[in-house]
């Protein structure tokens, strides 16, 4: 990727969001916390949620 591609690329992204309106924004953003997944989940996959079954089974 060269470097205008990139500097293209960041003023799209830089113009689309300043164009939306604040409460878009703001909606976007409460959906983004709402749905957020847990952490271990998030970061690691499903690896996590393997060992924690494993040791219910166990228990």
């Amino acid at each position: 990727m060269s470097i205008n591609d990139y500097v293209k690329y960041l003023t799209q992204q830089m113009t689309a969001y300043l164009d939306t309106p604040a409460e878009e924004k703001e909606k976007k953003r409460s959906r983004h916390t709402t749905e957020a997944s847990a952490y271990s989940s998030r970061w690691f996959g499903v690896v996590p949620f393997v060992f924690k079954m494993a040791r219910k089974k166990t228990n």
